[in-house]
């Protein structure tokens, strides 16, 4: 659980930055809206990780599955926007699919912690 906050932390200060520099210091309004999407997206799983810590806590232990999906995917998704804002080849792109899949993976495990709580 560790190393799932920080990382989450971490990775919260990046999109926060890649936000300001979408803001603040690129022209290019296709690496803005990169930087933009990529922030957004990164953010909300980094907040839904954090958010994983108190239903563990609670009971919601297959919970657990989550961070690292959500996480992943902020790596693979956000992280592929980034690179490619900053001028990487268009072929970084094919990563993201496969990080916007780890975010739906991940709210499907949290799904099934729903489901598994006992009732009351």
């Amino acid at each position: 659980m560790r190393a799932w906050l920080t990382l989450a932390a971490l990775l919260g200060f990046v999109c926060v930055a890649a936000g300001a520099f979408a803001a603040h210091g690129i022209s290019d309004p296709r690496a803005q809206e990169l930087l933009r999407t990529g922030s957004l997206y990164g953010f909300v799983h980094v907040l839904a990780t954090l958010a994983c810590a108190p239903l563990i806590q609670a009971g919601a232990s297959r919970a657990r599955f989550a961070p690292p999906l959500f996480l992943g995917g902020t790596l693979l998704f956000s992280g592929s926007l980034f690179a490619l804002a900053l001028g990487a080849p268009r072929i970084v792109g094919a990563v993201t699919p496969l990080g916007g899949l780890a975010f739906l993976a991940g709210w499907l495990a949290l799904a099934w912690a729903g489901w598994g709580l006992k009732r009351g």
